[in-house]
């Protein structure tokens, strides 16, 4: 398929007025189709109406793609938008040789106004897209000079949104970036949270008090229920509202998928909206009073606990699904995620119940495992977490963020026969030690190999 940029339109919305918006699309479109005679700067065509009556107009002499992004942005200022583009379309645009594109950051709006059953629109998208932050593997294009340790970092600060690394300097530390994006000249790190969740509720305090205690480490739904000072049942309505917006996720152990399991957790989507809920929702009074540095010294120390249990234990769950997909495991496993018990949690836990394949890891940040000890639980616990009683296969991963030495990988080795010789439904088949930089190369090399693949 042959592809011409002359035949694709994109305009962007601004948060300006109705009028200002008609006359700015209204111009774009004129140069569009005559670029030889711009549009004078006071041009507009008179309605929505007439602007997308001349879209359709210009399509009968070629094909074009048109695209409106930030679309919700003409919804908050001209309520009858949607509904005129839902009569052009119908009378015009959809016999038209024209692909439309309509696109929007704001996800609440787009879904009230272009996507439900009641909207306009509704039924008239040939696709619906929603686009996921960009993954791990994706940071080293954007930081090329940042070690692994500091992309995990940035990683667990802003996440997978390109618009929040562009603001990001490559040539300051992660912690310059910090104190930088938290100045009383930057405020879009404190105003993003309020303004993705003015989408969906109108009275924020109760969602607000959820958030800070799951990001705080509270994932059951007692301890957060108590945490907040609400009772379970209101706190499990307010959750329901918080995962079907997408802000919340309910996870089982990887072995009760697919059931009514009573140990779901419920952890926090967004790794940028869990870092701000975790150490800048209670502090605004801090930077308000000009206390910045003091701030991001406090984040600093305590950052490596939080990307142990968050951002690192992600990205080893990352890799071992990536990994089984590219034939890097012994053992490949269909199912992978995390398991846990009221009485333990294992970081890292993969099954294929067919081949009755199993993998076990655990995740360590600052620090290296005692490689036995870890071991010795792993496979304790090997037979409480299979599904069933039949002979099974395993795999033993551990993980951390320092390097392992030869000794170190002797040592797993040498406890790998040892751990044979005991009798156990699970026969453990390889040890792997894994640290940072392999993981790093690995999500890496995934990543743009996944990219590759996508048509351009």
């Amino acid at each position: 398929m042959q592809q011409h940029e002359a035949d694709v339109l994109y305009w962007m919305a601004e948060p300006t007025s109705a009028l200002d918006q008609l006359r700015s699309f209204s111009q774009a479109l004129v140069n569009f189709a005559d670029p030889d005679t711009p549009a004078s700067p006071d041009f507009s065509y008179d309605s929505w109406e007439h602007a997308f009556r001349q879209v359709a107009l210009l399509t009968r002499e070629r094909r074009v793609a048109l695209l409106i992004d930030e679309v919700t942005y003409i919804v908050d200022v001209n309520s009858e938008f949607v509904g005129i583009l839902q009569k052009v379309w119908d009378h015009w645009l959809s016999d038209a040789d024209l692909l439309l594109g309509l696109c929007g950051s704001q996800m609440g709006l787009m879904q009230k106004h272009l996507l439900d059953y009641q909207a306009p629109l509704y039924g008239r998208a040939t696709a619906v897209l929603k686009l996921p932050p960009l993954s791990f593997g994706a940071t080293r294009e954007f930081f090329p000079t940042y070690t692994p340790a500091d992309r995990a970092k940035i990683y667990a600060i802003w996440g997978g949104i390109p618009a929040y690394w562009e603001r990001l300097d490559p040539d300051a530390t992660v912690f310059e970036n910090l104190a930088q994006q938290l100045s009383p000249s930057s405020t879009w790190m404190l105003d993003e949270p309020r303004l993705l969740m003015q989408d969906f509720v109108t009275d924020p305090y109760n969602y607000v008090g959820i958030m800070r205690a799951i990001a705080d480490g509270k994932h059951a739904i007692g301890d957060i229920a108590k945490r907040i000072g609400l009772t379970t049942s209101a706190t499990s309505m307010y959750l329901s509202i918080l995962r079907d917006t997408g802000f919340v996720v309910r996870r089982v152990p990887v072995t009760k998928r697919g059931t009514e399991s009573r140990l779901g957790r419920y952890y926090v989507t967004d790794p940028y909206l869990r870092f701000y809920y975790r150490f800048l929702a209670a502090y605004q009074s801090k930077l308000a009073l000009g206390k910045q540095k003091q701030m991001v010294r406090g984040i600093e120390d305590e950052l490596p606990l939080f990307v142990e249990a968050n951002t690192w234990q992600e990205m080893c769950t990352d890799w071992l699904l990536l990994a089984s997909e590219h034939g890097a495991v012994d053992l490949p496993v269909e199912e992978v995620g995390s398991e846990w018990k009221r009485s333990y949690t294992i970081d890292v836990v993969g099954l294929d119940q067919q081949a009755k394949h199993l993998i076990m890891g655990s995740c360590f940040w600052s620090e290296k495992p005692d490689i036995a000890e870890v071991l010795d639980t792993l496979q304790k616990r090997s037979t409480a977490v299979i599904p069933d009683q039949d002979e099974w296969l395993a795999e033993y991963l551990l993980f951390t963020a320092l390097s392992w030495t030869d000794e170190e990988r002797a040592e797993a080795e040498a406890y790998l026969r040892e751990l044979n010789t005991r009798r156990s439904k699970v026969s453990p088949i390889r040890v792997r030690l894994l640290d940072l930089a392999q993981v790093d190369e690995d999500l890496t090399a995934w990543t743009i190999g996944m990219y590759d693949r996508i048509p351009a």
